[in-house]
């Protein structure tokens, strides 16, 4: 019997591997805009740091504080990094999902 896994949705899987993808010196804003990117469409800085912080509680992601700059107003960065459990939850999403995919059954609408 496998060992449970908390599985991750879309949005979370999302920002796990593009925080993966930028490096370990990734905060908020640009992680919200490279979402904006690949996505297409906004993706509001306030919803990344709401799944940053369920991430973090979840321990999928760590983060560190930066030192403090005088352009934030004497406030220092949030850096995020994903934790081994985080890579492991993504890896593990991946298979469940690549499992899926090849169980469909051939159709007339094409799913690939």
């Amino acid at each position: 019997m496998r060992e449970h896994t908390s599985y991750l949705g879309e949005f979370e899987l999302m920002i796990l591997l593009t925080i993966a993808r930028l490096g370990e010196d990734v905060y908020g804003v640009p992680l919200s805009r490279e979402l904006s990117a690949i996505r297409g469409g906004d993706v509001s800085v306030g919803s990344v740091y709401a799944a940053l912080d369920r991430l973090e509680l979840k321990g999928l992601i760590a983060s560190s504080l930066g030192d403090p700059s005088p352009e934030r107003g004497g406030r220092a960065k949030r850096y995020f990094r994903v934790t081994e459990q985080g890579l492991h939850s993504v890896r593990e999403t991946r298979r469940i999902l690549s499992e899926l995919w090849k169980s469909l059954p051939a159709t007339g609408g094409d799913f690939a």
